[in-house]
């Protein structure tokens, strides 16, 4: 293989492999090439990325690689995840969002109960948005986050105050919201980035959560 085809796959992989990174093993591994010509790529391709003034770069954390975004743009990153219009949420967040919604304070452990499978993924996403926060500690072993909604949260659906909340048994109905939300931003011709299709109208944490659930 190339070298410059072998970078290509190099951040491809990297790319999949997201925040848990890939151990340079790993890559050797799946591009079926040596270490030591992984390595060497990888260190290549850190200094090519820096002299183009790229966006993105490749770090090394305990041995892993992994793609980042560069510290000095944080504020920009900030500002986009502290807009909540700018994105559709999963339908996984939504249905975390409506358990803590009705059941707040509640831990995580809690909501997890409930949906069946794991939410840190999409408790993530809700706090970056704003939607939530963490509003104390629980008793017991470990004292875990208790979560709540925000002012945020009650902007984003139109409340005026929980008491205006549709009734819990609707649960299901916050996608059919969202969906409207969306609906509206396109007759606009204001398409949030980050919509999904409709294919992709799906619990965000896939086949792997479900199987987990099982």
């Amino acid at each position: 293989m190339k070298r410059e085809t072998l970078k290509a796959v190099i951040e491809g992989l990297l790319f999949a492999a997201g925040e848990e990174g890939l151990k340079p093993a790993e890559i050797a591994e799946a591009t079926e090439e040596k270490l030591a010509v992984i390595k060497e790529l990888i260190q290549e391709m850190q200094r090519e990325w820096k002299e183009q003034g790229r966006g993105i770069q490749i770090v090394e954390v305990a041995q892993v690689y992994q793609l980042t975004t560069l510290p000095e743009h944080r504020i920009y990153y900030e500002k986009l995840a502290q807009s909540p219009t700018r994105s559709q949420l999963s339908r996984a967040a939504l249905e975390t969002l409506a358990i803590i919604a009705y059941r707040q304070p509640i831990i995580r452990a809690d909501v997890e109960e409930i949906r069946g499978v794991k939410s840190e993924k999409a408790l993530t996403q809700l706090k970056r948005k704003g939607l939530i926060k963490e509003v104390g500690r629980a008793d017991g072993a470990g004292r875990p986050i208790l979560y709540g909604t925000t002012r945020e949260f009650l902007e984003y659906f139109g409340l005026k105050s929980l008491e205006e909340l549709p009734a819990p048994d609707s649960i299901f109905n916050w996608a059919e919201m969202e969906a409207e939300r969306q609906e509206l931003f396109q007759r606009l011709g204001v398409e949030p980035e980050g919509a999904l299709s409709e294919e992709e109208w799906t619990d965000e944490e896939g086949t792997a959560a479900g199987s987990e659930a099982g």
